[in-house]
């Protein structure tokens, strides 16, 4: 909410709502005390830096793909073929947005569907050879974002942290 200052006759200058109107050069802490150490807090912060992360690197060098791309890429090269419900409960990419993702894939020869004789309403979807390649090349972009997202972190405190991640993911 924003609040117009007004003069309290002292020359200082306040609003109704805190004692006084910061100026440029006041600076707040990183978050209000009461969040500062909350789990769900520190994970949304990180969630963030990893988000912009992904994105500042797919955009630098994703050859114009995102990371969802890199999952679907992914889970057809580990699991074979499968339909599109299978990947998209598999990667956790929405139901709804991975027939859009596929089409952009397929545009580019990445995958390729085929419908699936035993249920002609289904697709099975492959990756092709230039999707093989292109998921090689996003590997060594991906490797670069993790590398600079656990970089305050030692060899022994990020295999720590990712089994404490698996741990917290994993919980129901």
């Amino acid at each position: 909410m924003l609040v117009a200052p007004i003069l309290d006759g002292s020359g200082g200058t306040h609003n109704w709502y805190s004692p006084a109107v910061r100026t440029s050069a006041d600076r707040l802490p990183a978050a209000p005390t009461r969040i500062r150490d909350r789990p769900t807090w520190l994970l949304s912060r990180a969630y963030a830096r990893s988000n912009g992360l992904l994105r500042a690197g797919f955009e630098a060098n994703g050859a114009g793909l995102r990371s969802y791309h890199f999952r679907l890429l992914a889970a057809l090269d580990e699991w074979g073929p499968a339909s599109q419900t299978e990947l998209a409960q598999g990667t956790s990419v929405d139901r709804s947005d991975v027939v859009e993702v596929l089409n952009e894939l397929e545009l580019r020869r990445l995958i390729k569907r085929a419908v699936d004789p035993a249920n002609r309403r289904r697709h099975i979807v492959s990756i092709t050879r230039a999707g093989r390649g292109q998921l090689n090349a996003l590997d060594h972009v991906i490797s670069d974002i993790q590398e600079r997202l656990l970089a305050p972190l030692s060899p022994t405190e990020r295999r720590r942290f990712l089994e404490l991640l698996r741990r917290v993911g994993d919980a129901e």
